[in-house]
């Protein structure tokens, strides 16, 4: 046969409308890409109402007072795939979010619109329970519309244009419970309205902030009360320590930029309050890239598989900008929330742009986090040096006496004989603190030397050295474990002394660099303390 034959197959209307429902939707990203329709919609007020009626039936309603749609508007606004919208710089990009967003969740899925105040609104719905009977991509159509949803539209346009989304039979919100209306579900529903509050204000922060000339000002409520901005940057509180504007050139010759800036936030204690500290939310999962179409973040807190997060990275930021002319070079998925770096992109952020903001935000972590250890350390050796006192007698050990203040010397008389030992000589920085005695940094890093403080035998700990940091600080408030590792220290410095001679003490030294070394590298893998939980 030689003749090539053409044939028109629609897909299984159930198949694929139900298949579509796991895209892999998150609820908080779903619904950003329906209050992504508003915008393009330019609509100056969104409401959001998620709510459980008396039988625990969950219903969304999403209201704009933005341009709405007549007859045909709002067909081609439902139709899978719908088409092209007049501006590329608008937020809705592939003709599929509003569809597959909505029916990841529920079962029934409306529109109701009238593109003029005058105009009686329509109301358009995809009922998978229908489309499942009639089998057909059968779209329902009526001017009899749903009395809440309506009278929303009434109320936040009146006499205007506008547009409500609602979700009916939502059953992939949250679990079933055996009691859909007991306390549990209650519970739920409102840990995802928490979560839902704190998205938008992010993804939406450049829209929703009056001061920020970037974008269109739009006001969000949820549930009756107004979506503050969240700025992950805390711009007039961090440190803005590199930016490049990069010019890049499309295939198809056009050209186009995008700008990357890296800001590095204050530590705790550097906020002016306490409520600004906690608002900027500084932990290890913030740190990252953020990403930005359109000003709108399309992904957040993440180093796109550069690098792993660590805690010394916490402080550090990143936004990374652009507009719908790069939406092709780097891969923008359907759902708007990631994107691909070519290779040339990815290794000039990580070999050009990143690694001095990642320098800088890892010294000011160590600084920040070693005063707050020296800090909440105080006194956590009280109880070694009470205890050392009390057995100094009954452990033994040499007579040291100092020979040369000025140049550190000291005369240690042990069953060998007497040497002549450059020894480190000061004075207790707390009452008592005479066996124990912490440090900011030993020369070389070790961890631990012998010392003579105030006449007495013994050892100084350097807090620097991150066995000191993974293993003592966990245990700062814990008294027999402290004691027991800063007996263990202060016995390995009194028997260095007790057992010294000219012509070993380098050895002793290089057995302290040995252990120190050792030590270094037996606690790479452990877990960061978290140093203001567990330094009470």
């Amino acid at each position: 046969m030689n003749d090539i034959e053409e044939f028109e197959l629609p897909p299984d209307p159930e198949r694929v409308i139900v298949g579509l429902r796991d895209t892999g939707y998150e609820f908080d990203t779903a619904v950003a890409d329906i209050v992504d329709n508003s915008i393009a919609a330019n609509a100056s007020k969104v409401q959001l109402f998620l709510a459980a009626d008396f039988n625990g039936d969950i219903r969304l309603l999403i209201a704009d007072d933005g341009e709405g749609m007549d007859r045909q508007g709002l067909i081609n606004a439902m139709q899978y795939g719908s088409k092209v919208r007049p501006s590329a710089a608008s937020l809705g990009k592939y003709g599929l979010g509003l569809k597959t967003a909505s029916t990841a969740f529920c079962r029934r899925l409306s529109v109701i619109s009238r593109a003029e105040g005058d105009a009686p609104a329509l109301m358009a719905t995809w009922d998978l329970n229908h489309v499942a009977k009639v089998n057909k991509w059968s779209l329902l159509l009526t001017d009899i519309c749903d009395e809440e949803a309506l009278n929303l539209l009434d109320a936040i346009a009146p006499g205007k244009s506008g547009t409500v989304v609602l979700w009916e039979n939502v059953d992939r919100l949250i679990k079933d419970y055996t009691n859909p209306t007991g306390l549990p579900a209650k519970k739920a529903l409102q840990a995802k309205e928490t979560a839902l509050r704190h998205h938008l204000a992010m993804v939406y922060q450049r829209f929703l902030d009056p001061d920020d000339g970037r974008a269109q000002n739009v006001r969000i409520e949820l549930n009756g009360k107004a979506v503050a901005p969240w700025d992950p940057f805390q711009r007039g509180l961090a440190e803005l320590v590199a930016e490049q504007v990069m010019p890049t050139q499309l295939s198809d010759g056009r050209e186009a930029t995008f700008t990357v800036r890296a800001y590095i936030l204050p530590r705790r204690e550097e906020f002016p309050d306490d409520k600004l500290a906690s608002a900027a939310l500084l932990s290890n999962e913030r740190q990252g890239i953020y990403i930005y179409r359109e000003n709108r973040l399309i992904h957040d807190a993440d180093w796109l598989g550069l690098y792993q997060k660590e805690p010394h990275l916490t402080l550090l930021r990143v936004e990374f900008s652009f507009d719908h002319r790069l939406d092709d070079a780097f891969h923008l998925d359907i759902k708007k929330s990631q994107i691909l770096l070519n290779e040339d992109l990815a290794n000039w952020l990580q070999t050009q742009f990143l690694p001095a903001p990642r320098r800088e935000a890892n010294r000011r972590s160590r600084e920040g986090q070693q005063k707050a250890i020296s800090k909440k350390g105080e006194g956590a050796h009280d109880t070694s040096n009470n205890n050392i006192r009390n057995r100094e007698a009954a452990a033994g050990g040499p007579e040291v006496n100092i020979a040369d203040p000025n140049k550190g010397e000291a005369f240690v008389h042990n069953k060998h004989g007497t040497t002549r030992l450059k020894l480190t000589i000061t004075s207790a920085k707390r009452p008592g603190e005479v066996f124990v005695q912490p440090v900011e940094g030993i020369t070389n890093g070790l961890l631990f030397q012998p010392a003579l403080i105030e006449q007495h035998r013994a050892v100084q700990i350097n807090t620097s050295h991150p066995y000191y940091h993974k293993v003592y600080i966990p245990n700062l408030n814990r008294s027999v474990t402290m004691q027991g590792m800063d007996s263990l220290m202060w016995a390995l410095a009194v028997a260095e002394l007790s057992t010294v001679q000219d012509s070993t003490a380098a050895m002793f030294q290089d057995m302290r660099y040995e252990i120190s070394r050792i030590l270094e590298k037996l606690v790479e893998t452990l877990p960061e303390p978290d140093v203001d939980n567990d330094v009470a």
